[in-house]
């Protein structure tokens, strides 16, 4: 499974860092981070990470295969 998680404003380069499975693409006003989540562990485990750092998910969806 791939994942996209639109996450509110710029994260820093350093912070996207502690998701090392993730790729990252800068939008406006938004950061994307994507990539494969092999289950559901994994994704809350992900989810988990975005809230400790205080990154807001304004969308999470999966991506076609």
């Amino acid at each position: 499974m791939r994942y996209e998680f639109r996450i509110t404003g710029h994260v820093s380069e350093p912070l996207s860092h502690a998701f090392p499975e993730l790729g990252t693409v800068r939008a406006p006003g938004q950061t994307l981070f994507f990539g494969p989540v092999t289950d559901e562990a994994h994704l809350y485990g992900l989810l988990g990470r975005f809230r400790d750092l205080g990154l807001r998910v304004e969308e999470m969806r999966r991506l076609p295969d």
